[in-house]
């Protein structure tokens, strides 16, 4: 994984401005981070958000257990092919309990909402973008969160967007 990850310099405006809105990449583990990598196009969007779901919780991975936070991992929203790319609206669409209850947490962070929903849809309503999917994660217990993982076809880059609290 470590080597699919792209250099800070070679991230497109885009990321960096999804990363000044919701954390540049982490091992914390808690709130959020912003991750892009370039992923081989036989590689399933979902291992690759597995990958890096794994990397941000770091070491509470081991410690508390796979089955921990495996529980509640699940997928919650496909953009379709013939949907209209509005990321604002598809999270705040997600019908899933769990992740509509994390959606609006995501969409409206502490500081500057409108900030962070533009470099949301930057970077996940582009039409470049061919595939988006949404996940639902957590520890089992206190800690809830979603994971967007977005595909660019053409350039092979991913971006996932992390955000996990209790």
């Amino acid at each position: 994984m470590a080597s699919e990850a792209k250099a800070k310099e070679d991230r497109p405006q885009y990321v960096k401005d999804l990363e000044a809105a919701y954390g540049a990449p982490s091992q914390a583990g808690f709130g959020s981070a912003v991750f892009y990598a370039a992923v081989d196009p036989a590689k399933k969007l979902e291992e690759a958000a597995l990958e890096y779901y794994q990397y941000f919780v770091g070491d509470l991975w081991e410690r508390w257990g796979e089955d921990a936070w495996m529980g509640p991992w699940k997928e919650v929203y496909v953009r379709q092919a013939d949907t209209t790319p509005d990321i604002v609206s598809e999270l705040a669409g997600i019908t899933d309990a769990d992740a509509r209850l994390s959606a609006p947490l995501l969409l409206d962070p502490a500081e500057n909402a409108e900030a962070a929903r533009k470099a949301m849809s930057a970077a996940f309503d582009d039409p470049a973008v061919t595939e988006l999917r949404v996940y639902n994660l957590g520890d089992g217990a206190a800690m809830s969160g979603l994971l967007v993982a977005g595909r660019r076809a053409e350039t092979k880059d991913a971006t996932f967007l992390m955000f996990l609290l209790d």
